[in-house]
């Protein structure tokens, strides 16, 4: 049964990784799916491969944000879903952080996220879902990660004030922070396949499940809160991460 019938979903980062899986399900749910990316070529081969409509969008870029707002007003008209996916994960700690690491995690993941949904606002459906994609970094007081949590634990606050906000026009605004999942990030931070499996399997004995989530994993949980199935879940944070923050 496909649950995302005649809904115009955006994903936001969404050419890899838990973007992409959420891309791909909200495919399969009957979406028409458009999904961003900063890379122009990128976005748009990988949206022709899945069937979606691809924008290139860098959401630290405010003419970007703009542009995206009046493509999918002229190509759709509205949004139903908008899963916030996209963000920038680099780490540092305080006594090494840079003012330059510190604008570039936030630009991205607090000012570029705000000001897609303040732009979208518009074209967002009464009845709607908006969806953050945070993490347990918010929570667990992870080393190294402080502007990366701070960037997260700011949305989480935001996802509980917009719900509020935007309660009246009945649009459902909630979070999903996944623990550690399997995606290209890892390699991004220039790690080697070998640092990558032996992290992996360190950091996996430390969750419940003993094992890293999948993209698929995670895509499954944003689909729920998209669907009429969350229908009386709204501005609450659903946590995906394997037993993970149960132990912290």
């Amino acid at each position: 049964m496909n649950t995302l019938n005649n809904k115009v979903a955006v994903v936001t980062g969404g050419t890899s990784g838990i973007g992409l899986a959420t891309a791909k399900e909200f495919l399969v749910q009957g979406a028409q799916v458009v999904i961003t990316g900063r890379s122009k070529q990128s976005v748009e081969a990988i949206a022709a491969e899945i069937g979606a409509t691809g924008i290139a969008t860098d959401q630290s870029n405010p003419g970007d944000i703009d542009n995206l707002a009046t493509q999918l007003q002229k190509s759709f008209g509205k949004v139903d879903i908008l899963f916030l996916n996209a963000g920038v994960a680099e780490f540092s700690s305080v006594a090494t952080a840079t003012e330059e690491h510190f604008d570039k995690v936030v630009n991205a993941n607090v000012k570029g996220v705000y000001f897609t949904v303040q732009k979208l606002l518009p074209l967002l459906s009464d009845g709607g879902s908006v969806i953050f994609n945070t993490s347990v970094n918010a929570s667990i007081g992870m080393p190294d990660s402080s502007v990366y949590s701070l960037s997260k634990g700011a949305i989480l606050s935001f996802n509980r004030v917009l719900a509020t906000e935007l309660a009246p026009r009945k649009i459902r605004v909630n979070a999903v922070s996944p623990g550690p999942v399997a995606t290209p990030l890892y390699n991004k931070l220039g790690l080697t396949q070998e640092q990558v499996s032996g992290f992996s399997e360190a950091l996996g004995q430390k969750l419940l499940l003993q094992r890293f989530g999948q993209a698929e994993e995670i895509a499954k949980t944003v689909r729920f809160l998209a669907s009429d199935d969350a229908a009386f879940i709204t501005g609450t944070e659903l946590i995906a991460d394997g037993g993970l923050t149960v132990l912290h």
